[in-house]
């Protein structure tokens, strides 16, 4: 049986999930705890990666190298960097990467890698599909909208860096961690996708809107991230 990997940066995140599950180990490295077990009759390892780019690399390698998983999903919540994607819809990733890469002082692009192949991650077809179809049938009072994720380590609450982060890259929302799975699944060449259920708008009402929003974003994702794993 294949191994799903399912990464949330919070514990809020996964503690739903975690809690469904049947555990059957629970392994600690890295400071992270892996949560071993069957989720709808699915092997699953379900972890809480912890905030930022770094900690959500080193989690996904270790989920690579210790449990050696088929795929990996990362769900969370994201600020929206696009008009028509509002407070409670899902952003699927058909790619990812990070808007806080700058090595422009030596010729490249806001957002390139210097030599790596790409700095564009493309997410697995097959999975952004059955998320598509998944949100349509299960949650259909939100639109679900395929589009870039755009990644950094910082929690935009500013309209005139919203609009930058959006016309450089021309992403439908901005987290923290997307784009650094996203890197380390396309290393290892392991299938992902990146849900992110919209809890702010990214701009000056952020800080009120997210924990306002918070919660009933993380229902959305669990709601996906559940009937994703009976499709596997």
């Amino acid at each position: 049986m294949s191994i799903t990997g399912i990464i949330g940066a919070m514990e809020e995140e996964v503690n739903i999930l975690k809690s469904k599950m049947q555990v059957e180990t629970i392994i600690k490295k890295a400071s992270m705890e892996f949560y071993k077990g069957t989720l709808n009759e699915k092997e699953v390892v379900i972890v809480r990666s912890g905030i930022s780019k770094v900690n959500a690399a080193v989690c996904t390698q270790i989920l690579v190298d210790d449990f050696k998983i088929d795929r990996v999903i990362n769900t969370g919540i994201a600020g929206s960097l696009h008009n028509k994607i509002n407070i409670g819809d899902i952003v699927i990733s058909n790619d990812a990467m990070q808007h806080d890469v700058d090595a422009t002082g030596f010729g490249y692009e806001l957002g390139v890698i210097p030599r790596m192949e790409t700095s564009v991650f493309k997410a697995d077809e097959a999975l952004i599909t059955m998320a598509k179809k998944i949100c349509e049938r299960e949650i259909p009072e939100i639109s679900a909208h395929v589009g870039r994720v755009v990644t950094g380590d910082q929690f935009i609450s500013d309209r005139t860096v919203k609009e930058r982060i959006e016309t450089t890259f021309h992403g439908y929302c901005t987290e923290m961690e997307g784009a650094s799975i996203a890197q380390v699944a396309y290393l290892n060449q392991i299938p992902f996708v990146v849900l992110r259920a919209i809890s702010d708008k990214a701009d000056d009402s952020a800080n009120v809107d997210y924990p306002t929003f918070e919660k009933k974003a993380i229902e959305h994702s669990v709601i996906l991230v559940e009937n994703m794993l009976k499709e596997l």
